[in-house]
C-alpha cells in the first residue's frame, strides 16, 4: 500500500489534520475520504486519528493513497509490455498500434489492461487501471498509467494546465497548406453515428498545433501538440485540413500494411512525477512501418 509521509515542523503546527493532507499532501476530497474509510488510512505517530486533530511540531502524519482492490472487471493476462518507466505511482509504456487499451467486444483479454494487471500481480501490487493520456487502437507510443487514485487525480491536473504535454507525429495523405499552424475548429459527434466525430459549430472547443516535418512522394510527416484533448481531435482536425492520417478507416482510406492501425504515433512525453515533482520526459521514434510510408 502506497503511503505518502509528512513530518510537522514548527510552521506546521497547530493546524488540523485535514488542512494538512488537503494543502501540504495535495489530497484532494475524495482521497481524503479514501483514507478515512480504512482501518490505518490517516496515522498520526503511527496511530489511527480523526481528520479534526490538532497537529504538533515533531510528530509524523502518514496517509494510505494506494488502491485498496483491483479492477475486478479486467481479468489479469500475461502479455508484451514495453516499459519506458515506472515507480510506485506510475508507469509509461510504449503501446503497439495495434494493441487496444481497454478490454471490450472482440477484446477481453489481448489489451494494455488486462497485460497490466498481470503485471501487478506479478509485483503482489493491489491496484486499479488508471490510463491518463489515453490512445486509440490504432495510435501507437507512449501513455502514461497511474498506479493509484490519488497520482491519477494529480496527472489529470496536470493534463489540464499543460504540465503534462504530448507529441505526436503523423503520416498524412497530402501536404497541409500552410504546413504550420494551428487549426481551431470545434469537434461534435456526427449525428448518424455513435463512434464518428466531425468538426461543427455547436461541437467542444479543439485546437491542434501542427507542423511539417518532412514530406515523401503524396504524403508528409507531421508533428502535432494538443491544446485541448477531444475525442479523435488529431484524425478529425487532419481530415478536414484534407490530410487525413495514412490508414484512418474512419477519417480516410484503410491501408493494409498498417494491420488495421492508422499512421499516427505518440512520439513524447514531458510530465511532473505527481508526489516528488520531479520531470519525467521519455521520447519514442516513429515505428518502422510508419516511416516507410514516407518511401513509397
Amino acid at each position: 500500500m502506497r503511503r505518502l509521509t509528512l513530518s510537522i515542523s514548527e510552521p506546521l503546527a497547530g493546524r488540523q489534520v485535514r488542512t494538512l493532507l488537503r494543502r501540504e499532501l495535495g489530497l484532494s476530497a475524495a482521497s481524503v475520504r479514501r483514507a478515512k474509510d480504512q482501518p490505518d488510512g490517516i496515522l498520526l505517530d503511527g496511530q489511527p486519528v480523526f481528520t479534526n486533530v490538532f497537529v504538533q511540531s515533531g510528530q509524523v502524519l502518514s496517509v494510505a493513497v494506494g488502491d485498496v482492490t483491483g479492477s475486478d472487471q479486467i481479468a489479469p493476462v500475461p502479455g508484451p509490455l514495453a516499459l519506458c518507466y515506472e515507480d510506485e505511482d506510475l508507469l509509461i509504456v510504449n503501446k503497439p498500434g495495434d494493441l487496444a487499451v481497454h478490454p471490450s467486444l472482440g477484446h477481453h483479454g489481448d489489451t494494455l489492461a488486462n497485460f497490466l494487471m498481470a503485471h501487478y500481480e506479478a509485483q503482489h501490487l493491489t491496484a486499479a487501471f488508471h490510463p491518463v493520456n489515453r490512445l486509440d487502437r490504432g495510435t501507437s507510443g507512449l501513455m502514461a498509467v497511474a498506479k493509484h487514485a490519488h497520482a491519477h487525480e494529480l496527472l489529470q491536473r496536470q493534463l489540464q494546465t499543460g504540465q503534462f504535454s504530448r507529441t505526436y507525429l503523423a503520416v498524412c495523405e497530402g501536404v497541409p497548406v500552410p504546413q504550420r499552424g494551428c487549426v481551431d475548429a470545434p469537434i461534435g459527434r456526427q449525428p448518424d453515428s455513435i463512434l464518428k466525430r466531425e468538426v461543427r459549430p455547436d461541437g467542444a472547443a479543439a485546437r491542434t498545433h501542427y507542423e511539417v516535418v518532412r514530406t515523401g512522394p503524396g504524403r508528409s510527416l507531421v508533428r502535432l501538440a494538443l491544446e485541448t484533448g477531444r475525442t479523435h481531435q488529431i484524425r478529425v482536425h487532419m481530415a478536414y485540413l484534407g490530410c487525413p492520417l495514412a490508414g484512418d478507416f474512419l477519417y480516410g482510406q484503410e491501408l493494409p500494411e498498417l494491420r488495421q492501425r492508422f499512421a499516427l504515433h505518440s512520439a513524447s512525453i514531458r510530465l511532473l512525477q505527481p508526489i516528488t515533482g520531479e520531470e519525467i520526459a521519455l521520447t519514442s521514434p516513429l515505428p518502422a512501418e510508419l516511416n516507410a510510408l514516407l518511401n513509397q
